[in-house]
């Protein structure tokens, strides 16, 4: 009976461990952060580069400041699609082809409280190498439209 016990014990130890260590590090990597320039914007943002990060993107968020925003930097140039599984808040996303030409500007509803069958994909109208995420409404705001260019500013 004691060692049916320690046999549990370490099982339920080893899968705690296994959702833990993934969660942990999901939560715990930071993002690089990048001084672009936007129309004549100059912003500071954060970048999601590899897979991983763009799956993460700003999920988890409460808020997001004024100015503050992700860039997705892709390898390639294609229809880009994006939903807002696990983002607490709206978001605006404008998409960039590959030579940081503003192509198409939406806004994401959140998707805070919806299963994720149900969450509405944001396709870009043309295909697209970058993707911005501000706070709603910041393209319109800052009068960034299409056409207007992206800039990867040295460091």
């Amino acid at each position: 009976m004691a060692l049916l016990l320690k046999c549990l014990k370490i099982k339920t130890l080893l899968f705690l461990l296994t959702i833990y260590i993934p969660v942990s590090l999901f939560a715990a990597t930071p993002f690089k952060t990048r001084n672009i320039k936007v129309g004549t914007k100059t912003l500071v943002v954060e970048v999601a580069e590899t897979a991983d990060q763009h799956e993460r993107g700003l999920m988890f968020r409460e808020k997001l400041g004024e100015n503050e925003g992700m860039l997705f930097i892709f390898k390639n140039v294609e229809t880009r699609f994006f939903w807002m599984k696990n983002t607490l808040i709206d978001l605006s996303i404008g998409y960039f082809d590959g030579s940081g030409t503003l192509v198409d500007v939406q806004e994401m509803k959140s998707g805070k409280g919806i299963p994720d069958a149900q969450l509405p994909s944001y396709p870009s109208a043309k295909p697209a190498k970058y993707a911005l995420e501000m706070q709603k409404g910041w393209f319109e705001k800052n009068k960034i439209k299409i056409g207007a260019k992206l800039q990867l500013l040295k460091p």
